[in-house]
């Protein structure tokens, strides 16, 4: 029997780049992407936070997207391309650029205020004011305190209380001097300018092809015993996904996987295909760890199988899932059954020996989570 997976369904077809996303970090703790603003986590670096928003956008359209990121911390603009499966690349040369004036919301205020109120005065253009008696009442005397600091510009930045407003600690310093800027010799993002690629673009994998198949009008299954069973279900819980509800397409996926299992059989393709579909809804409910879970069983079922291709797939969705993980403890659980098996179906024919890079990102991003789940010890320690 053929195997059923979502990426047999999807022929390459070119994809079209986004506009540029704008991107600018303010600071240590808060920036924007696109205009929404983005906090970094308790023990998350505000970069991180930056490249995982910017893969959840490549994530919903499904291509790289690319991203102009203005750094006030370096002082300059870096063009960077972020793909779905998490790795990241600049695009061109990082450009010097002068600090602009802080948003209004993150300017300090500079302890102005307009003349006192004059008590008793009378309102211009008002015949009742000037008719009455003014009575003689000696001017108050406001003592105001004069501001500590005549600030001409924000130096220090403080939360403004808005809702959903970034926190940064600090703005980046002035120049030093009026000599010729430079740019900084590391802006913290990736530094290596590649060309943007114009091969032809992989089929979708992992989730990419999932989310093809929920949102295409192709068919839901690919065997007689499948459709006959398995459309109406199917059919009911892509619609759900569809529409934005996401505790019905689970409810429904879960009720739908064990009546497969217990008709088809708990290896059946069919089964498998739908726990694929199992894992995505499980990603889009807020359930990473268990996505992640989901995902690397049915690898591990795929490799068994000697099916290379489906493995992978589901290696790169556990990949996605894992990226949206918070917690570095679970993160660095995760992390370990991911590059273990990745790197096991990388040492062997196939797409994930082709395309080492991925793996070598998440490898990068275990060094991160050991060093987060280093200083989160320390703070509890302490």
């Amino acid at each position: 029997m053929a195997r059923l997976s979502f990426e047999k369904k999807r022929v390459p077809g070119p994809v079209a780049h986004p506009a540029a996303v704008p991107v600018r970090v303010y600071g240590a703790g808060g920036a924007s992407v696109g205009g929404a603003a983005i906090v970094a986590a308790p023990g998350e670096e505000i970069q991180q936070a930056v490249l995982n928003h910017l893969q959840r956008l490549a994530i919903s359209l499904g291509t790289p997207v690319r991203a102009s990121i203005q750094d006030d911390r370096a002082g300059c603009v870096v063009p960077l391309e972020v793909s779905a499966d998490g790795s990241s690349r600049v695009t061109g040369k990082a450009v010097r650029v002068a600090r602009p004036e802080a948003p209004e919301f993150l300017r300090t205020p500079r302890g102005e205020f307009g003349p006192a109120p004059v008590m008793g005065a009378a309102v211009p253009g008002s015949a009742v004011a000037s008719a009455a008696p003014v009575m003689d009442v000696p001017e108050p005397v406001v003592d105001l305190p004069a501001p500590l600091v005549d600030v001409p510009a924000p130096l220090v930045v403080a939360p403004a209380p808005v809702v959903g407003a970034p926190r940064p600690l600090t703005a980046a310093p002035a120049p030093a001097s009026a000599s010729a800027p430079r740019v900084p010799e590391t802006t913290g993002w990736p530094t290596e300018s590649v060309p943007a690629t114009t091969a032809t673009p992989t089929p979708p994998r992992g989730f990419d092809a999932v989310a093809e198949e929920v949102l295409g009008d192709g068919p839901v299954t690919e065997t007689v015993e499948g459709a006959e069973l398995l459309t109406e279900p199917m059919t009911r819980i892509n619609e759900a996904v569809r529409a934005g509800r996401i505790e019905d397409a689970a409810e429904l996926v879960e009720r739908t996987v064990e009546e497969a299992v217990a008709v088809l059989g708990a290896g059946h393709a069919e089964v498998l295909h739908l726990r694929e579909l199992a894992a995505y809804i499980a990603y889009l409910a807020g359930e990473p760890v268990r996505a992640c879970r989901l995902s690397l069983d049915l690898a591990r079922l795929r490799r068994t199988a000697r099916d290379a291709d489906a493995a992978y797939g589901n290696v790169q969705s556990a990949s996605t899932a894992w990226r949206a993980v918070r917690d570095p403890e679970e993160g660095l659980r995760l992390g370990r059954d991911l590059i273990d098996l990745w790197a096991d179906l990388a040492a062997e024919p196939g797409p994930a020996a082709d395309d080492p890079r991925p793996l070598e990102s998440a490898r990068a991003r275990m060094l991160r989570l050991t060093d987060r789940a280093g200083r989160t010890a320390e703070h509890g320690a302490a």
